[in-house]
């Protein structure tokens, strides 16, 4: 889910992706990152397959996920790209398919989760239509919120570098896990609940 090297270029200076610190509502620690390298679901590496599975709303999350669902023919109910995988752009057909119906556009600064994001994730939770949010900085994290704010039984996809597409049945036991790893994160934690209507408790 998180990229080790996403603050840095590789001339070792700070990426240059937005960082007010305004928009930093939660940041990554350090000592969570190994955590979220283990996938949360089953990785699929075939969109059909994968697909088979979805009986719910669908929450992708990275461009490339979501460019293997469009060709399938489900476009997400929401999703989140930045035009860029494994800190590289995309390919300029990818860029364009996921692109193309743009809704909502908002910064998230790399390794954190924006008050933004937020606010633009749950605008697309509630939409009728199918939401694209592309997101300035990085949008790896979002599938944290996405899990404890999208409804029993929906399917957040996410990509796993190099290994396919992670698939996660939003599931209570998993909604309380990833609570508790977002409690560990720096920031404002309490704001975040508050933005979601909900508390680390919520059952």
């Amino acid at each position: 889910m998180t990229r080790d090297d996403s603050k840095d270029t590789d001339d070792g200076e700070p990426d240059p992706s937005p960082t007010d610190a305004d928009d930093q509502l939660l940041v990554l620690p350090d000592d969570l990152r190994h955590e979220l390298k283990e996938p949360m679901g089953p990785i699929e590496t075939d969109a059909d397959r994968l697909l088979a599975e979805v009986d719910g709303p669908l929450i992708a999350v990275g461009d490339v996920v979501t460019y293997h669902l469009l060709r399938a023919g489900r476009p997400p109910d929401v999703a989140l790209v930045d035009e860029r995988t494994k800190r590289d752009a995309v390919d300029e057909e990818i860029r364009e398919t996921v692109t193309e119906s743009t809704h909502l556009e908002v910064v998230n600064p790399p390794a954190t989760i924006s008050e933004a994001v937020v606010e633009a994730l749950l605008e697309g939770l509630a939409r009728d239509e199918p939401t694209t949010i592309l997101v300035e900085g990085e949008e790896d994290l979002v599938a944290l919120p996405a899990i404890v704010a999208a409804p029993e039984g929906a399917s957040v996809v996410y990509g796993q570098p190099d290994e396919g597409m992670v698939h996660v049945k939003v599931a209570e036991d998993l909604r309380s896990d990833v609570r508790e790893l977002l409690e560990r994160f720096e920031g404002d934690v309490d704001r975040f609940w508050e933005l979601l209507g909900q508390s680390p408790t919520d059952e």
